[in-house]
């Protein structure tokens, strides 16, 4: 637009610092420069569909969209830090059956702006500083590359967000991990594994079929040593289904046959209301399931379980309130 350098710097400090929500609010700028751009770009912040708080003060956000599509984000304060999650896409096309937003399919990519304006509102609307931030909202980051790519930069160069504060999770898209190995970010990489064996995840996951353990693995070693960090390991616990303590032996040896280190992250299932009638597993199958680990040498935690009375987990909340929706909209129809 044939404006100095500097002009972009003082544009990045009102939207990602002062959070301001015009063009014509950056009084520093020229008044016809502001007009331009006005013109040609937008600001601001997404816009709430719905918004529910939990007892422990977790809030799940869904934003609208252009298009009458929508967005699900949470807020996760804990006593050390504040963390977010965020959303990368407008639903999902890995399929996976345990997840909300599976049952929604695909929509679109979400730009780097929309993946980041849901932390901009989220920080505007808290008096604590948002330290932490997690893609492992609706749909697969590595799907959206560019985009994540791009808001990892921005929450880093422009909000003032450390890199290593930042967790991007997979369900394991092998060209995705190998060219993240290539970008020099140091942050953290989440594989969401839920499965020992090929047949068990290809079954919860339909992007199993495309990629088999081995070779996520393969790709997780290969990421491993070229940034130096270690991945973390994300297994969702289904009673029933993947808790048994064999099949904790079956993922310790997994991760140890390609020296992979990291911490393994168990999450008990959180309800979701769907057909597969999958159940949270018993306390104690997730404390045999740990104990195995642990007997194997692997570092784990476990997840905490947070805003579960307001449909935290991934897609829910867009569901019910799209449940909801139907319901009024036919309500004394036949």
């Amino acid at each position: 637009m044939g404006q100095p350098a500097y002009r972009g710097a003082q544009i990045a400090t009102w939207i990602y610092q002062r959070q301001a929500q015009s063009f014509e609010a950056m009084t520093d700028l020229p008044k016809a420069f502001r007009e331009k751009l006005a013109e040609s770009a937008t600001v601001g912040y997404p816009t709430i569909a719905h918004k529910d708080m939990a007892t422990d003060e977790t809030v799940k956000y869904l934003f609208d969209l252009p298009g009458g599509q929508r967005v699900e984000s949470v807020y996760l304060p804990y006593a050390e830090r504040v963390s977010v999650c965020l959303s990368s896409q407008v639903g999902c096309a890995a399929g996976c059956r345990f997840c909300a937003t599976a049952q929604g399919g695909f929509a679109r990519n979400l730009t780097a702006g929309e993946i980041v304006g849901q932390l901009l509102f989220m920080q505007s609307e808290s008096n604590r500083r948002i330290s932490h931030a997690v893609y492992m909202g609706m749909g697969e980051p590595l799907w959206n590359y560019a985009n994540v790519i791009k808001s990892l930069n921005l929450l880093h160069n422009e909000v003032g967000m450390s890199l290593r504060n930042l967790t991007v999770s997979t369900v394991g898209v092998v060209p995705g991990i190998l060219a993240l190995a290539e970008e020099n970010l140091p942050i953290t990489l989440a594989l969401s594994l839920h499965a020992p064996d090929d047949d068990l995840r290809s079954d919860l996951i339909p992007t199993g079929r495309k990629w088999k353990i081995d070779e996520i693995l393969t790709a997780c070693a290969e990421y491993a040593a070229k940034t130096g960090r270690d991945l973390t390991f994300e297994y969702l616990l289904i009673g029933g289904v993947n808790d048994s303590p064999e099949q904790a032996q079956q993922l310790a040896a997994r991760l140890r046959a390609k020296r992979l280190q990291g911490n393994v992250n168990l999450i008990p299932f959180n309800y979701v209301d769907t057909k597969e009638g999958f159940r949270r597993p018993e306390r104690e199958s997730v404390a045999r399931f740990r104990e195995e680990l642990e007997k194997a040498g692997r570092t784990t935690t476990q997840r905490m379980t947070r805003g579960s009375a307001i449909s935290a987990a991934c897609g829910q909340l867009r569901r019910t309130i799209a449940l909801s929706d139907v319901r009024q909209n036919t309500a004394g129809k036949v």
